[in-house]
């Protein structure tokens, strides 16, 4: 098991090098800039659509689900472990710096997760059961020719791997770890119960995954926010203490103290964006799979609706954990993951905190498990039609109980290997299709602009 362990940490240090770490920045800050920041600039109209898709569309549009229920199923796929134990091991392992890099790697990636829902919605297909299915595959093979379509296959080949990493064992493994930690229910325990749960959800496919998200997605964030809010205004007094820390080190490195080993800027820099895309997974090409599925026939009021799943995952969710952790003092006492969130929800509220953190990783991860099956499912069809999707609908649900008693730092390295190794295709697709993007984008505004609609 060392020796496997051993292989998949060097090709992780390979995937996960320079060149990726430069590519999905460079892909984000050559579509910010194309966009001429857009995705930022525009961030109250995209709110705005976003509360307008609550309700279904009408007869005439495309799509199975309302646009707000395509992103709370995304958000869903998103709000996960990387919120709450992937933030933890980021300031862990690269110091408070790494915030500052997650911080930067969601503003450009809100520009590619713009861009993903717009090639999505722009080349989506009718499935042969009449659904609507999309994400990069499609846009690979509808938007660069057919003899891209090897690029297509190696995507949902990743992604349908890459689901029982990110969206499935990691999910269920740190649940159970939690659970056990804070309420002494054994791993198999948890593992059974979340078997059940989700299959009870997967029998009603997207739209019961859409019904649930819209419904659970809002309640756990607002929830979790809320408490993060509490504990920072009880350690006020040490924001400004840590913020400066976040901005510092993110240019210069730090000494250990305590439990705390110390980092370079180099592990901030890596730390803090991989654990970032692992977070919100602008560039990895999951979310417009769920985006292909929503009732519109505008792939831009679809792509602004998609970039706020960075934006809420990532700048608000993550840094209030972020903050939490720093601000608490906890990240110096050589605890990782989710036990260090934890440890720092606790100390700020002693026997409530860390049952805050517990409940809430359970519900992310819930629906976490939940929104990745269907992006599972997506690959598997475009691979070997619809006929796949019983066969790996029934893998997913064994994989739970399987994942919530695997060794997490094998689980954790794999998820991150998978990860980058999807997010290539995905980029090449994007750097190549971005023409269709920006013209699509000023086709819009100018459409806009003569309507005189802001």
């Amino acid at each position: 098991m060392s020796a496997i362990e051993n292989f998949i940490g060097q090709v992780n240090g390979l995937v996960w090098g320079p060149p990726m770490l430069v590519m999905i920045l460079g892909v984000g800050l050559f579509l910010s800039i194309g966009l001429k920041l857009m995705p930022v600039l525009k961030l109250g109209a995209g709110f705005r659509l976003m509360w307008q898709g609550r309700k279904a569309a009408g007869a005439e549009s495309e799509g199975e689900i309302p646009p707000f229920q395509a992103l709370m199923t995304a958000l869903s796929a998103t709000v996960g472990t990387g919120n709450i134990a992937g933030v933890a091991t980021a300031v862990f392992l690269g110091g408070p710096g790494a915030l500052f890099w997650m911080w930067l790697t969601a503003l450009v990636g809100m520009a590619t997760k713009y861009s993903e829902a717009v090639l999505a919605v722009r080349f989506r297909e009718v499935d042969e059961r009449g659904n609507h299915v999309g994400g990069p595959m499609y846009y690979i093979r509808n938007g660069l020719g057919k003899k891209w379509t090897w690029l297509g296959v190696l995507f949902a080949i990743f992604a349908a791997i890459a689901g029982f990493g990110i969206g499935n064992t990691v999910q269920a493994n740190s649940v159970a770890d939690v659970m056990e930690a804070s309420f002494g229910l054994p791993h198999w325990a948890t593992g059974v119960i979340l078997m059940v749960l989700v299959g009870m959800v997967l029998i009603g496919g997207i739209r019961r995954i859409g019904h649930v998200a819209s419904a659970l997605v809002p309640f756990m964030a607002i929830s979790y926010l809320l408490s993060g809010i509490v504990v920072l205004a009880i350690n006020a007094a040490d924001i400004p203490a840590a913020i400066a820390l976040v901005f510092k080190h993110a240019f210069s490195p730090i000494a250990a103290e305590g439990g705390f080993a110390g980092a370079a800027v180099w592990a901030a820099i890596r730390f803090g964006v991989a654990r970032g895309i692992f977070s919100n997974e602008a560039g990895l090409g999951s979310a417009p799979i769920a985006h292909a599925a929503a009732q519109t026939r505008n792939p831009i009021s679809q792509g602004m609706v998609a970039m706020l799943g960075t934006f809420i995952d990532t700048i608000i969710i993550c840094t209030i954990t972020g903050l939490v952790i720093i601000t608490s003092g906890a990240w110096k006492g050589g605890v990782s993951g989710a036990e260090l969130t934890s440890l720092a929800f606790a100390d700020a509220l002693p026997g409530v905190g860390n049952y805050i953190v517990a409940i809430a990783l359970a519900v992310f991860a819930f629906t976490t498990i939940l929104g990745w099956s269907f992006y599972g499912e997506r690959s598997v069809e475009f691979l070997f039609g619809v006929k796949a999707i019983v066969p790996y609908r029934v893998a997913w649900i064994i994989a739970i109980p399987v994942g919530a008693t695997l060794n997490l730092g094998l689980v954790w390295l794999v998820a991150d290997t998978l990860n980058a190794m999807m997010a290539l295709p995905n980029l090449v697709a994007l750097l190549l299709l971005s023409p269709v993007v920006f013209k699509l984008t000023r086709e819009h505004f100018a459409r806009e602009k003569t309507l005189g609609v802001d």
